[in-house]
């Protein structure tokens, strides 16, 4: 895993299997070495706006992109995506929601509040590895930021 102040991709998932799923993918695709992984909603607030175990970090010098589950401990994915699109430093930061969730209202929600992707994580492993894969790919190789 990457050292906190210098992250491209920020994985916010509490499920133990999926992550290391999404990590071992990554990793395959040379993807993982500036990679951070939190596991509920309050520790990815603390990373991304420098509170609690990360005094240290800065908004300003946030991920390339933030891959987030929305069934969280703590604090919900979709509060932790509140914040992150209402808040002038971080709010061109890329989200994508990864979650198990197919329900209408947190996909509506979810793009009412500025998410750049929705995925439903596919239940087959194989399919769920090369989803993540293909999500670094796109959100560090290919993907145009601005600035």
């Amino acid at each position: 895993m990457s050292e906190v102040k210098d992250v491209d991709i920020l994985l916010v998932e509490d499920n133990h299997e999926d992550a290391e799923l999404a990590v071992r993918e990554l990793r395959k695709q040379k993807l993982a070495n500036r990679l951070f992984l939190v596991k509920d909603g309050a520790e990815a607030l603390d990373f991304i706006f420098g509170g609690g175990a990360f005094p240290e970090r800065k908004a300003e010098n946030g991920p390339k992109v933030v891959l987030l589950d929305l069934k969280l401990p703590k604090v919900d994915g979709i509060e932790v995506l509140r914040r992150i699109k209402s808040d002038e430093r971080t709010k061109s930061t890329p989200v994508v929601v990864l979650t198990s969730s197919r329900e209408e209202k947190d996909v509506v929600e979810s793009y009412r509040l500025g998410v750049n992707s929705y995925i439903v994580k596919p239940v087959d492993f194989e399919k769920f590895g090369r989803a993540v894969a293909d999500l670094g790919l796109y959100w560090l190789v290919l993907n145009q930021p601005p600035g």
